[in-house]
């Protein structure tokens, strides 16, 4: 396997994006912090940490990228009529902490998770400091699916999802799109694709083609600031 680059942990820079690994897919750099300035300059450029404990900090930028754009989100007939009837809620930024905290404990009962607590401290700053965003699914007062993410200028980066009722995530996801789109977020980053993001329109692209569209929409004006709340 080719050397990884180590971060400088006095420097917030990351090596050029040709030099990630092509196995794994994507791992370009080991080390560093999980510190507002280090994360804002790795998600401004395509790169995100993905580890588990006891690693070392794992930064990504895998080729292909699974991207979404919210303008083309594909919601079945039956999504559309699980939505209508109205059974399940969305709101946004109501319960941060608790939705990432539903992510981690998802995949810990899985196969172990890749949220560990300083991840998981780390993206509760973020959220205070207004870069980091939940979507919350309720089943009357029961938090029952639920997504989170980071929005720079014009991308919403996501990060994790859970359900704990049939088509919950997705009812999140649906509603995240449609207003993402209202507001002028014109891509949705979703790092590795799945059935269930490809059933609902994402789609992989190079990570040149990303990079261009990361070039074009994170520098731009923020299409919203502050917390989120859904009209």
């Amino acid at each position: 396997m080719s050397a990884v680059y180590w971060l400088d942990p006095d420097s917030p820079e990351f090596p050029p994006l040709q030099a990630a690994l092509t196995e794994p897919n994507g791992l370009l750099a080991v080390g560093g912090d999980l510190g507002p300035e280090r994360l804002l300059a790795a998600y401004r450029r395509g790169i995100f940490p993905w580890y588990e404990d006891p690693q070392p900090i794992l930064w990504w930028s895998p080729d292909p990228r699974a991207v979404l754009f919210p303008a083309n989100v594909h919601i079945s007939r039956s999504l559309r009529k699980m939505r209508r009837r109205g059974e399940l809620s969305v709101t946004f930024d109501k319960a941060f902490r608790r939705v990432i905290r539903g992510c981690a404990t998802l995949d810990l009962s899985r196969s172990g998770t890749w949220i560990t607590s300083d991840m998981l401290n780390a993206y509760i700053r973020m959220h205070e400091l207004g870069w980091a965003h939940s979507v919350e699914v309720w089943r009357d007062q029961e938090l029952v699916g639920g997504l989170y993410g980071m929005c720079i200028g014009r991308v919403f980066f996501g990060e994790s999802m859970f359900s704990r009722v049939s088509n919950a995530s997705k009812v999140g996801l649906a509603t995240l799109c449609e207003w993402l789109d209202s507001q002028g977020v014109e891509l949705i980053d979703c790092q590795v694709g799945n059935p269930h993001l490809y059933s609902m329109g994402a789609e992989d692209i190079t990570r040149r083609e990303f990079s261009r569209l990361l070039d074009a929409l994170v520098n731009s004006d923020p299409a919203i600031r502050g917390r989120w709340a859904l009209e």
